[in-house]
Order: structure tokens, then C-alpha cells, then sequence
């Protein structure tokens, strides 16, 4: 029988996941099962899977905001507006927010030591990236303004973000101050959106 007040929506998946990422970040993620999320949680195991099909998915929980945002940058952009500018506009504006999903949040670096200590959750993650460059490629395709490769052009946006997100994340379980590996943050993308743009060049 569901546990009183478990059955809410919205509100009972954000305590859900809170209550997961405290308990991952504190204690790994293979050490904790679902039934301790469950309990801490005040639900049953059987409500976190109705919310969370994977438990991978309890840390990881902000794929469909990404899809969102994605779906966004191509649908919402203004007038004249190309899918490259759009795409900058909206992953420059994460970073500058601390958005959690620009890698660069207050919580960032015991996430990332939780992921990479992982290998069901580096698994996962890369799943992910490869939704969402589905899921981009889908939207260049429907598009009627884009011009050119929309799969090409997906895969090459997020490869390159993975890669940025990767590195800054060894950067900062390594050590490096958020001070120093923040702004190069910014500016490795910053590199990546003119080679989509422009093609390669060297990194000043």
C-alpha cells in the first residue's frame, strides 16, 4: 500500500531525486540501493520507479531539461536567428546562470567525483549525450529554415560539449580552483560554437 502524500507529482519527484543526490553524493552511488532512497524519501521503492525507471537515472535526473532546452534552441529562436547562434546563446546563458546543468554549479565537483567513480552512471551519461544528439538532429531535420547536415551538425555540438564538460571535470576533481577552470569553461566553448561556425582554428 503507498505511503501517505506519495502519490504527488512534481513535488514527490524533486524530494525523490534531493533526497538521492544527498545520499549518492554522501555515500557513492553503488552503495546506496533504492529501497534506502525510498525510505529516507518517505515513499515505496515502487513510487521512486514510477518517477525514476533507471536508478542512474535518481543523479542523472536532468536529461529531459536538456531535451527541453534543445527542442528550444531550434524551435523558439528568433527570426533570423541561425540553429549555431541559438545553441550558443542558450549554453553560454547556462554557464553564466551556474545552471546545474552547465557543469559548473555549486554542487559540481562532488557530482562529478560521484560520476566518474561510477562506471553505471559514466555508462549512463553516455547514453544520454547520445538521446540528445538524437534528439537534435530529429528537430535540424524538421526544421525548414536549416540548410545543411542536422545530424552532422548534432553530433558535432555535443561531442564537442561532452568534451569541454569532460575536461573542466577532471580539471576541477583534480583540484584546479573553480576560479581558473570556470572561465576557461566558458572559453573552450566559446572555441567550439566559432569551429561549428567557422570550421577549427588554433586555440589562442
Amino acid at each position: 500500500m503507498p505511503r501517505t502524500g506519495e502519490r504527488g507529482g512534481p513535488l514527490t519527484r524533486a524530494r525523490i531525486s534531493e533526497v538521492a543526490t544527498r545520499l549518492f553524493l554522501e555515500h557513492g552511488f553503488d552503495t546506496v540501493t533504492v529501497a534506502e532512497v525510498a525510505r529516507e524519501a518517505g515513499v515505496s521503492s515502487v513510487t521512486v520507479f514510477k518517477h525514476f525507471p533507471r536508478k542512474e537515472d535518481l543523479l542523472l535526473d536532468r536529461a529531459v531539461d536538456a531535451v527541453d532546452l534543445l527542442r528550444s534552441a531550434v524551435r523558439d529562436r528568433a527570426p533570423g536567428v541561425d540553429v549555431s547562434a541559438s545553441l550558443r546563446e542558450v549554453t553560454l546563458g547556462l554557464v553564466d546562470a551556474r545552471h546545474p546543468l552547465s557543469g559548473v554549479d555549486d554542487r559540481s565537483i562532488p557530482f562529478f567525483r560521484t560520476v566518474a567513480a561510477s562506471p553505471a552512471l559514466v555508462a549512463r551519461a553516455r547514453e544520454i549525450a547520445s538521446d540528445l544528439q538524437r534528439t537534435l538532429a530529429e528537430e535540424l531535420e524538421r526544421d525548414p529554415a536549416f540548410e545543411g547536415d542536422g545530424p552532422l551538425l548534432a553530433a558535432f555540438f555535443i561531442a564537442g560539449y561532452a568534451t569541454v564538460l569532460v575536461e573542466t571535470a577532471r580539471r576541477l576533481i583534480a583540484g584546479e580552483p573553480p576560479a581558473t577552470a570556470v572561465p576557461d569553461h566558458r572559453a573552450r566553448l566559446e572555441h567550439l560554437f566559432t569551429a561549428l561556425r567557422h570550421g577549427l582554428t588554433p586555440h589562442p
